[in-house]
């Protein structure tokens, strides 16, 4: 007989049949963990990925847009205000726009911290496991 999730009712089996079938599901168990394992890393990895590039793109603009994209805004402000003044709302701007990027990047790191290890599901497992013994 199944349950409604399909799996079988094992209440009529013999303990000499559960007990043969402990290092089936030990084996699935662990490929289970092993394969959580691989698929925790490879998202990880990613997500660190992704933001190393986003830190390396704040790290860009920072470098190359204060000198060229600066000269060229400070030049055509300088036609209102003074250009002390100028200067300093250009470094302002690049400012903003260098934290931002960095925001992005720092939230794409969080991502990291936030997925379960598979080390601790293996650990809540273990625990389980001696909780019924």
């Amino acid at each position: 007989m199944t349950t409604p999730r399909g799996f079988r009712d094992r209440a009529d089996d013999s303990l000499l049949t559960l007990l043969g079938e402990i290092p089936e599901l030990v084996r699935n168990l662990v490929i289970a963990e092993v394969d959580a394992a691989k698929a925790w890393l490879a998202r990880t990895a990613k997500d660190g990925g992704w933001g190393a590039v986003w830190v390396f793109a704040a790290l860009f603009v920072l470098f190359w847009s204060v000198p060229v994209l600066g000269t060229f805004v400070i030049a055509g402000l300088s036609s209102w205000w003074p250009v002390w003044l100028s200067a300093l709302v250009v470094f302002f701007a690049m400012l903003i726009v260098t934290a931002v990027l960095a925001l992005l990047g720092i939230l794409r790191f969080k991502r990291i911290g936030q997925r379960q290890n598979p080390v601790q599901s293996i650990a809540q497992d273990v625990k389980e496991v001696r909780d019924e013994l």
